[in-house]
Protein backbone atom coordinates (compact mmCIF):
# COMPACT_ATOMS: atom_id res chain seq x y z
CA UNK A 1 0.00 0.00 0.00
CA UNK A 2 1.65 3.32 -0.96
CA UNK A 3 1.27 5.97 1.86
CA UNK A 4 1.48 9.24 1.02
CA UNK A 5 3.69 12.12 2.74
CA UNK A 6 1.82 14.90 4.46
CA UNK A 7 2.41 18.79 3.93
CA UNK A 8 4.93 19.89 5.96
CA UNK A 9 4.90 23.70 5.59
CA UNK A 10 2.10 26.00 3.83
CA UNK A 11 2.63 28.40 1.24
CA UNK A 12 -0.52 31.32 1.26
CA UNK A 13 -0.36 33.41 -1.78
CA UNK A 14 -0.48 37.20 -0.49
CA UNK A 15 -3.26 37.80 -3.91
CA UNK A 16 -6.81 36.22 -3.40
CA UNK A 17 -7.11 36.52 -7.50
CA UNK A 18 -4.60 33.64 -7.89
CA UNK A 19 -5.51 30.19 -8.69
CA UNK A 20 -4.31 26.99 -7.13
CA UNK A 21 -4.65 23.32 -8.59
CA UNK A 22 -3.67 20.33 -6.47
CA UNK A 23 -2.71 17.20 -7.84
CA UNK A 24 -1.11 13.74 -5.82
CA UNK A 25 2.20 13.14 -7.86
CA UNK A 26 5.74 11.55 -6.52
CA UNK A 27 3.93 9.86 -2.99
CA UNK A 28 2.61 13.36 -1.73
CA UNK A 29 0.41 16.57 -2.93
CA UNK A 30 1.49 19.09 -5.52
CA UNK A 31 0.45 22.33 -5.80
CA UNK A 32 0.45 25.02 -8.43
CA UNK A 33 -1.03 28.39 -7.94
CA UNK A 34 -0.82 30.92 -10.65
CA UNK A 35 -2.21 33.97 -11.62
CA UNK A 36 -5.46 33.10 -13.93
CA UNK A 37 -3.76 34.43 -17.10
CA UNK A 38 -1.26 32.10 -16.64
CA UNK A 39 -3.81 29.25 -15.36
CA UNK A 40 -3.37 27.99 -19.28
CA UNK A 41 0.12 26.39 -18.62
CA UNK A 42 -0.79 24.98 -15.32
CA UNK A 43 -1.19 20.93 -17.16
CA UNK A 44 2.05 21.32 -19.01
CA UNK A 45 3.68 22.36 -15.50
CA UNK A 46 1.74 18.98 -14.10
CA UNK A 47 3.38 17.15 -16.70
CA UNK A 48 6.88 18.73 -15.62
CA UNK A 49 6.22 17.18 -12.47
CA UNK A 50 5.28 13.83 -13.84
CA UNK A 51 8.30 14.01 -15.82
CA UNK A 52 10.73 14.04 -12.98
CA UNK A 53 8.72 11.18 -11.53
CA UNK A 54 9.58 9.10 -14.13
CA UNK A 55 13.14 9.84 -14.46
CA UNK A 56 13.53 9.61 -10.38
CA UNK A 57 11.11 7.57 -8.42
CA UNK A 58 11.77 4.37 -6.83
CA UNK A 59 8.21 2.83 -6.77
CA UNK A 60 6.65 3.55 -9.81
CA UNK A 61 7.35 0.59 -12.37
CA UNK A 62 7.80 2.86 -15.18
CA UNK A 63 10.30 4.97 -13.45
CA UNK A 64 14.48 5.01 -14.83
CA UNK A 65 15.13 4.72 -10.66
CA UNK A 66 12.92 2.09 -10.35
CA UNK A 67 14.49 0.36 -13.40
CA UNK A 68 17.81 1.01 -12.19
CA UNK A 69 17.32 -0.84 -8.77
CA UNK A 70 15.67 -3.92 -10.23
CA UNK A 71 18.37 -4.14 -13.35
CA UNK A 72 21.18 -2.75 -11.79
CA UNK A 73 21.70 -1.13 -15.08
CA UNK A 74 19.57 1.77 -16.36
CA UNK A 75 18.78 4.48 -19.33
CA UNK A 76 19.07 7.27 -17.75
CA UNK A 77 17.34 11.12 -19.03
CA UNK A 78 18.90 14.36 -18.67
CA UNK A 79 16.91 14.87 -15.14
CA UNK A 80 18.21 11.53 -13.62
CA UNK A 81 21.58 12.59 -14.80
CA UNK A 82 21.59 15.73 -13.31
CA UNK A 83 20.08 14.59 -10.00
CA UNK A 84 22.37 11.73 -9.72
CA UNK A 85 24.93 14.45 -10.31
CA UNK A 86 23.62 16.69 -7.54
CA UNK A 87 23.47 13.66 -5.49
CA UNK A 88 27.61 13.07 -5.68
CA UNK A 89 28.09 16.73 -5.14
CA UNK A 90 25.69 16.37 -2.03
CA UNK A 91 27.56 13.43 -0.57
CA UNK A 92 30.89 15.46 -0.73
CA UNK A 93 29.23 18.87 0.47
CA UNK A 94 27.47 16.49 3.59
CA UNK A 95 30.70 14.71 4.80
CA UNK A 96 28.97 11.56 3.18
CA UNK A 97 25.49 12.20 5.26
CA UNK A 98 23.59 12.77 2.11
CA UNK A 99 23.89 9.12 0.49
CA UNK A 100 21.28 8.07 -1.87
CA UNK A 101 22.16 4.34 -1.58
CA UNK A 102 20.43 4.65 1.65
CA UNK A 103 17.84 2.55 -0.38
CA UNK A 104 19.23 -0.74 0.98
CA UNK A 105 17.43 0.05 4.34
CA UNK A 106 14.85 3.08 3.13
CA UNK A 107 13.41 0.78 -0.19
CA UNK A 108 14.99 -2.50 1.29
CA UNK A 109 14.52 -2.90 4.48
CA UNK A 110 11.71 -0.62 5.94
CA UNK A 111 10.06 -0.50 2.78
CA UNK A 112 8.80 3.36 3.73
CA UNK A 113 5.73 3.94 1.16
CA UNK A 114 5.16 0.09 0.94
CA UNK A 115 4.19 -2.59 2.63
CA UNK A 116 5.97 -1.43 5.65
CA UNK A 117 8.60 -3.16 7.98
CA UNK A 118 10.70 -2.81 10.57
CA UNK A 119 14.34 -4.47 10.41
CA UNK A 120 16.58 -6.14 12.78
CA UNK A 121 19.48 -4.83 14.35
CA UNK A 122 21.38 -7.62 12.23
CA UNK A 123 19.60 -6.48 8.98
CA UNK A 124 20.55 -3.47 9.42
CA UNK A 125 24.08 -3.98 10.05
CA UNK A 126 24.23 -5.95 7.06
CA UNK A 127 23.02 -3.21 4.71
CA UNK A 128 25.26 -2.20 2.05
CA UNK A 129 25.21 1.48 1.95
CA UNK A 130 27.73 2.36 -0.68
CA UNK A 131 27.71 5.41 -3.04
CA UNK A 132 30.77 4.58 -4.68
CA UNK A 133 29.07 1.26 -6.14
CA UNK A 134 26.54 3.48 -7.92
CA UNK A 135 28.04 4.85 -11.28
CA UNK A 136 26.83 6.53 -14.55
CA UNK A 137 27.29 8.58 -17.45
CA UNK A 138 24.89 10.67 -19.25
CA UNK A 139 23.42 7.86 -21.02
CA UNK A 140 23.44 5.12 -18.34
CA UNK A 141 23.54 4.35 -14.78
CA UNK A 142 25.03 1.06 -12.89
CA UNK A 143 25.07 -0.20 -9.46
CA UNK A 144 26.60 -3.11 -8.11
CA UNK A 145 24.64 -6.18 -6.75
CA UNK A 146 23.01 -4.97 -3.20
CA UNK A 147 22.96 -1.00 -3.92
CA UNK A 148 19.69 -0.16 -3.84
CA UNK A 149 19.39 3.89 -4.93
CA UNK A 150 16.55 6.24 -2.92
CA UNK A 151 16.14 9.98 -4.41
CA UNK A 152 13.62 10.66 -1.74
CA UNK A 153 16.08 12.87 0.23
CA UNK A 154 16.04 15.66 -3.05
CA UNK A 155 13.77 14.46 -5.58
CA UNK A 156 11.16 16.70 -4.60
CA UNK A 157 13.02 19.91 -4.10
CA UNK A 158 14.59 18.71 -7.79
CA UNK A 159 11.14 18.65 -8.99
CA UNK A 160 10.10 22.42 -7.60
CA UNK A 161 13.02 23.63 -9.21
CA UNK A 162 12.35 21.81 -12.77
CA UNK A 163 9.08 22.94 -12.72
CA UNK A 164 9.87 26.15 -11.85
CA UNK A 165 12.47 26.55 -14.56
CA UNK A 166 9.54 26.12 -16.94
CA UNK A 167 7.46 28.56 -15.80
CA UNK A 168 9.46 30.88 -16.34
CA UNK A 169 9.80 29.82 -19.80
CA UNK A 170 5.77 31.00 -20.11
CA UNK A 171 7.05 34.21 -18.37
CA UNK A 172 5.32 33.32 -15.55
CA UNK A 173 6.50 35.81 -12.79
CA UNK A 174 3.74 35.47 -9.74
CA UNK A 175 3.72 31.48 -8.94
CA UNK A 176 3.74 29.17 -5.91
CA UNK A 177 4.94 26.04 -6.52
CA UNK A 178 4.71 23.50 -3.90
CA UNK A 179 5.52 19.49 -3.45
CA UNK A 180 5.01 18.48 0.16
CA UNK A 181 7.88 20.30 2.78
CA UNK A 182 9.13 22.34 -0.27
CA UNK A 183 8.34 25.11 -1.88
CA UNK A 184 9.33 27.82 -4.57
CA UNK A 185 7.57 31.04 -4.41
CA UNK A 186 8.20 33.75 -7.25
CA UNK A 187 7.36 36.70 -5.21
CA UNK A 188 6.82 37.31 -1.15
CA UNK A 189 4.31 34.56 0.17
CA UNK A 190 3.58 33.94 3.94
CA UNK A 191 4.90 30.60 4.79
CA UNK A 192 3.27 28.55 7.81
CA UNK A 193 5.62 26.06 9.76
CA UNK A 194 3.99 22.95 10.81
CA UNK A 195 3.70 21.93 14.66
CA UNK A 196 5.77 18.63 14.58
CA UNK A 197 4.64 17.78 18.02
CA UNK A 198 0.92 18.02 17.25
CA UNK A 199 -1.84 19.39 14.87
CA UNK A 200 -1.37 23.14 14.26
CA UNK A 201 1.08 25.61 13.02
CA UNK A 202 4.22 26.28 15.05
CA UNK A 203 5.18 29.47 13.02
CA UNK A 204 4.88 31.75 10.53
CA UNK A 205 7.22 34.23 8.04
CA UNK A 206 7.01 35.87 4.77
CA UNK A 207 9.85 35.41 2.50
CA UNK A 208 12.12 38.88 1.02
CA UNK A 209 13.13 37.76 -2.23
CA UNK A 210 11.85 36.72 -5.62
CA UNK A 211 12.22 32.93 -6.29
CA UNK A 212 12.84 32.25 -2.34
CA UNK A 213 13.20 28.41 -1.86
CA UNK A 214 11.92 26.64 1.18
CA UNK A 215 12.55 23.33 2.36
CA UNK A 216 11.29 21.08 5.33
CA UNK A 217 12.23 17.67 6.84
CA UNK A 218 10.56 16.25 9.61
CA UNK A 219 10.62 12.88 11.86
CA UNK A 220 6.82 13.25 11.96
CA UNK A 221 6.34 13.20 8.00
CA UNK A 222 6.85 9.13 7.31
CA UNK A 223 7.71 6.63 10.26
CA UNK A 224 6.91 2.65 11.14
CA UNK A 225 4.77 2.42 14.11
CA UNK A 226 6.20 5.19 15.95
CA UNK A 227 8.86 8.29 14.98
CA UNK A 228 11.61 5.95 16.85
CA UNK A 229 11.78 4.37 13.39
CA UNK A 230 11.53 7.39 11.09
CA UNK A 231 12.55 7.40 7.23
CA UNK A 232 15.73 9.83 8.08
CA UNK A 233 18.17 7.35 8.37
CA UNK A 234 21.89 8.20 9.46
CA UNK A 235 23.77 6.56 6.64
CA UNK A 236 27.33 5.84 8.79
CA UNK A 237 25.36 4.65 11.89
CA UNK A 238 22.23 2.97 9.57
CA UNK A 239 19.78 3.74 12.19
CA UNK A 240 16.83 6.54 12.24
CA UNK A 241 17.83 9.89 13.38
CA UNK A 242 16.88 10.74 17.20
CA UNK A 243 17.76 14.55 17.78
CA UNK A 244 15.74 16.36 15.32
CA UNK A 245 11.92 17.21 15.16
CA UNK A 246 11.88 19.12 12.03
CA UNK A 247 14.71 21.76 10.12
CA UNK A 248 13.43 24.20 8.47
CA UNK A 249 15.26 26.00 5.56
CA UNK A 250 15.08 29.41 3.65
CA UNK A 251 16.97 30.83 0.83
CA UNK A 252 16.98 32.98 -2.00
CA UNK A 253 20.67 32.65 -3.30
CA UNK A 254 20.12 28.04 -3.35
CA UNK A 255 18.16 26.20 -5.04
CA UNK A 256 14.97 23.71 -3.60
CA UNK A 257 17.63 20.67 -4.83
CA UNK A 258 20.08 22.11 -2.56
CA UNK A 259 17.80 22.47 0.48
CA UNK A 260 15.95 19.95 -0.10
CA UNK A 261 19.05 17.53 0.40
CA UNK A 262 20.52 19.68 3.19
CA UNK A 263 17.17 19.11 5.25
CA UNK A 264 17.68 15.92 5.01
CA UNK A 265 21.61 15.78 5.77
CA UNK A 266 21.64 17.77 8.23
CA UNK A 267 18.67 15.81 10.02
CA UNK A 268 20.89 13.16 10.55
CA UNK A 269 23.92 14.35 11.93
CA UNK A 270 24.85 15.16 15.16
CA UNK A 271 23.66 18.19 16.58
CA UNK A 272 26.54 20.65 16.87
CA UNK A 273 27.73 19.47 13.46
CA UNK A 274 24.27 20.01 12.08
CA UNK A 275 24.50 23.51 13.25
CA UNK A 276 28.37 24.17 11.82
CA UNK A 277 26.85 22.50 8.79
CA UNK A 278 23.77 24.96 8.14
CA UNK A 279 25.29 27.92 9.39
CA UNK A 280 28.17 27.95 6.54
CA UNK A 281 25.65 27.83 4.25
CA UNK A 282 23.58 31.08 2.29
CA UNK A 283 20.14 30.36 3.79
CA UNK A 284 17.68 30.95 7.28
CA UNK A 285 17.00 28.01 9.35
CA UNK A 286 14.59 27.39 12.17
CA UNK A 287 15.60 23.99 13.69
CA UNK A 288 13.33 22.29 16.05
CA UNK A 289 15.13 19.28 18.44
CA UNK A 290 12.67 16.79 20.11
CA UNK A 291 13.39 17.68 23.11
CA UNK A 292 11.52 20.77 22.30
CA UNK A 293 14.24 23.44 21.53
CA UNK A 294 13.77 25.74 19.24
CA UNK A 295 17.17 27.15 17.48
CA UNK A 296 17.11 29.67 14.45
CA UNK A 297 20.00 31.64 12.53
CA UNK A 298 20.56 35.57 13.39
CA UNK A 299 19.97 38.10 10.69
CA UNK A 300 16.88 37.15 9.01
CA UNK A 301 18.01 37.92 5.55
CA UNK A 302 15.97 35.77 3.58
CA UNK A 303 12.40 36.21 5.84
CA UNK A 304 10.38 39.14 7.55
CA UNK A 305 7.71 39.16 10.58
CA UNK A 306 8.74 36.02 11.60
CA UNK A 307 6.66 34.45 14.50
CA UNK A 308 6.04 32.01 16.94
CA UNK A 309 2.93 30.68 18.10
CA UNK A 310 4.12 28.45 20.82
CA UNK A 311 5.45 30.06 23.73
CA UNK A 312 5.71 27.19 25.85
CA UNK A 313 8.78 26.07 23.57
CA UNK A 314 12.19 27.33 24.61
CA UNK A 315 13.82 29.54 21.70
CA UNK A 316 17.62 29.87 21.24
CA UNK A 317 19.36 32.33 19.16
CA UNK A 318 22.08 30.87 17.26
CA UNK A 319 24.94 33.32 14.70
Amino acid sequence: MRILSFLLIFAIGLYSSNLKRTKIMMGTLISIELQKKDIKYVDNLFKCFRDVELSLSSYDKNAQIYKLNHNKKAFISSYTYEALSLSKKYYKQTNKYFDISIGSITKGLYHFGEDELIPTSSELKKANINFNGIDFNKSYAYIDKDVVVDLGGMGKGFAVDKVSQKAKTYNIDDAIILASGDIKCFKTCKIEIKNPFRDGVIASLYTTHRFSAISTSGDYERYVLSKKYNHLINPKKKISQKTFASITLVSSVLSNSDLDAFATASSVMEFSEAIEFLNSQELWYLVITKDKKIYMKKGLKFIKDFRFSDQSLKINKIL
